[in-house]
């Protein structure tokens, strides 16, 4: 896992409606990054659920939320669709994101593990969270911002 305080390494990748996106974008706002192994899947929905039913409340404490899997464009899409997650799924085919956020060990990797990343307002790393429930991540997260 990557220090807290650290910078956090930013990136340029298609969410699932193929829209670039940076995490530059989103300085002045935290950024809850949460990487899950496959998409639509049990426990990636379960977990993917809980953020789209926390997102007005994590929404109003100046955050934003982008999951992040290995998948492509067409499977996180679907994901995305088929549970309405008002959110960007984030499509690291090429793996740099996994990999610097070290959600992998390498570029053979097939899934990315389960874990999560708070950055700050300033892109630092503000939480790594390496251990995760898939039932109350996300509230769990909420309560803490």
């Amino acid at each position: 896992m990557l220090a807290v305080g650290s910078e956090a390494p930013d990136f340029l990748v298609n969410d699932h409606n193929g829209n670039r996106v940076t995490l530059k974008d989103f300085r002045g706002k935290k950024v809850i990054l949460w990487f899950y192994p496959k998409a639509d899947t049990p426990g990636c929905t379960m977990e993917g659920q809980g953020f789209r039913d926390d997102f007005e409340k994590i929404q109003g404490k100046n955050t934003v939320i982008l999951g992040v899997s290995l998948d492509n464009e067409k499977d996180n899409k679907a994901f995305a669709e088929k549970f309405n997650f008002p959110y960007p799924l984030l499509c690291d085919v090429g793996r740099e994101i996994a990999l610097a956020y070290h959600a992998i060990e390498s570029k053979n990797d097939g899934y990315a593990n389960r874990i999560t990343y708070v950055i700050d307002e300033e892109g630092k790393i503000a939480e790594a969270i390496d251990q995760v429930d898939t039932k109350s991540h996300s509230s769990d997260l909420c309560s803490r911002l």
